[in-house]
């Protein structure tokens, strides 16, 4: 990817786990999978059915993202955001990629953790000296 046309402001972090997302978290739940997350947005998919959300559709997804460790180990925090749907792009006949916004954005950055970590501990040791 050209860095001259990157436009996000930090890393994302690819991974692919559940997301369950509705307009109504009353009614029935529709699934999709997370593809990448920042602490502002996310990217899934999910099947292009009824349940697919549109563009300017306000939703809200349940989801879990990994929190890494300094020691390479890693627990899931699990969040529950209303999304403002940005974009929703045709993959195939069957599946959307949608790309949403979070109306509070999570309290990390998923893709920046591992180098959060090391400048840390970077700091810690320096630190001690």
């Amino acid at each position: 990817m050209d860095k001259d046309n990157e436009r996000r402001r930090e890393q994302r972090l690819r991974y692919y786990w559940p997301v369950w997302f509705a307009e109504d978290f009353g009614r029935a739940l529709s699934q999709g999978q997370m593809v990448d997350i920042s602490s502002s947005g996310a990217a899934f998919t999910c099947y292009a059915e009824n349940g697919c959300p549109h563009p300017g559709q306000h939703i809200t997804a349940r989801f879990s993202v990994p929190r890494y460790g300094s020691d390479d180990s890693f627990d899931m925090a699990s969040f529950t955001r209303s999304v403002h749907v940005c974009r929703v792009d045709h993959v195939s006949s069957f599946i959307r990629r949608v790309a949403v916004q979070f109306a509070e954005p999570l309290p990390f950055k998923p893709g920046e953790q591992i180098e959060d970590d090391v400048e840390m501990q970077q700091e810690l040791e320096s630190a001690e000296v």
